[in-house]
């Protein structure tokens, strides 16, 4: 069974995000990546993955005590459903700026177990000034964050665990790259 991780584009959600975020136009529209400067491996287009069901955490950042962390394992790709994207409404100014954040403790944990991928369904792991510089800091690491996902509660309902297909388009000198995810069970 595959699942499309991916959130759908159409002219009223694309006008709706160029609105609220100016960098969605910039590589930023709908499910990519924060490449940051560097270079997507293709060796990240298909990894083992889990979705963890934070969706319970309200008013304070998803932290390391909110996840089995010995379930994050070297090379995989981790995703974290909130069912925000599903409650705010993609490209909403709540969207880009009231979203969940993964605390730093949680985001370091990920980078001590080597991972490839982050997965979210909200706007960033974190908000405002802390954007930019904390995707720079996963990215230095090897670890690129993938925003703005969506069926994450179906993969959750079956078990958590899936085989990812990540497919991101070949841009070059951008910061954000759109890309596809299909979660195969």
């Amino acid at each position: 069974m595959k699942i499309d991780l991916t959130y759908k584009l159409t002219p009223k959600t694309v006008t709706d995000a160029g609105g609220n975020e100016k960098k969605t136009l910039t590589g930023h529209m709908g499910t990519h990546f924060d490449v940051m400067d560097k270079e997507f491996p293709l060796d990240y287009t298909e990894l083992e993955g889990i979705v963890f069901d934070v969706s319970s955490v309200k008013d304070r950042d998803i932290s390391v005590s909110d996840i089995d962390l010995s379930k994050a394992e070297t090379g995989m790709f981790v995703a974290f459903y909130t069912g925000f994207v599903e409650e705010a409404g993609y490209g909403t100014a709540r969207y880009h700026h009231e979203h969940p954040q993964l605390s730093d403790e949680l985001i370091n944990a990920l980078l001590d177990r080597k991972i490839c991928l982050i997965g979210i369904d909200f706007a960033g792991v974190r908000r405002g000034r802390e954007h930019t510089p904390k995707d720079q800091y996963c990215a230095e690491k090897g670890v690129f964050i993938i925003e703005n996902m969506c069926n994450l509660k179906d993969v959750v309902d079956l078990g958590g665990r899936f085989h990812a297909h990540t497919y991101p388009l070949n841009y070059s000198g951008m910061s954000g790259l759109p890309c596809r995810v299909v979660a195969e069970i």
